[in-house]
């Protein structure tokens, strides 16, 4: 018997932060080939053993709904529920969103904008309270920088709606990003 609520968080991660790291092909709309999957988690000592009909009962015990499975492939969503899917076209922003990082990595955003590092897309926050919450994940002092969502959209960066709290993005460049007061 498989933990499926550290299968789901593993799963999530993988599907929604680091497919390459995987060597796993996400098609434009999310979806990742099962069969893949599930050879990178057998590999590992943890996850031997692991079938689809696994990932069916992973699916159906998680209270928080984060993949769907079609036919032979799978996803994950980026909110909480299946009403939170991910927008998979690009749509317009709000004027102002917001980001939470660390001083360690102020320079580097200053200097190279928001990146994907080894994400699918740059996350951003609706509310400044948000972001925080984001950023005390990683240390005491957070940094909340602003987005101007409005003119990096005219300027052709595309935006994703993630869920109510969550949009997503392609980079973004240091001159759309300045620090909130």
């Amino acid at each position: 018997m498989f933990d499926y609520q550290k299968l789901s968080r593993e799963i999530s991660y993988i599907l929604r932060h680091n497919p390459l790291k995987y060597n796993l092909t996400l098609d434009k709309e999310g979806w990742a080939d099962i069969n893949d999957l599930l050879q990178k988690l057998n590999a590992r000592s943890e996850w031997n053993g692991l079938s689809k009909k696994d990932l069916e009962k992973m699916i159906a015990s998680s209270d928080k709904k984060r993949h769907e499975i079609q036919s032979d492939k799978i996803r994950a969503f980026y909110g909480h529920s299946l009403k939170e899917k991910v927008q998979k076209s690009p749509c317009q922003p709000p004027n102002v969103l917001y980001h939470g990082t660390v001083e360690k990595f102020v320079d580097s955003i200053l200097e190279k904008g928001l990146i994907t590092k080894e994400r699918q897309y740059v996350h951003l926050s609706t509310t400044p309270e948000t972001a925080i919450k984001v950023a005390l994940r990683r240390d005491k002092k957070a940094i909340i920088l602003k987005i101007d969502a409005q003119k990096a959209w005219d300027s052709g960066i595309k935006f994703y709606l993630g869920n109510e709290d969550i949009w997503l993005s392609e980079p973004i460049a240091s001159k759309f990003i300045s620090f909130l007061e």
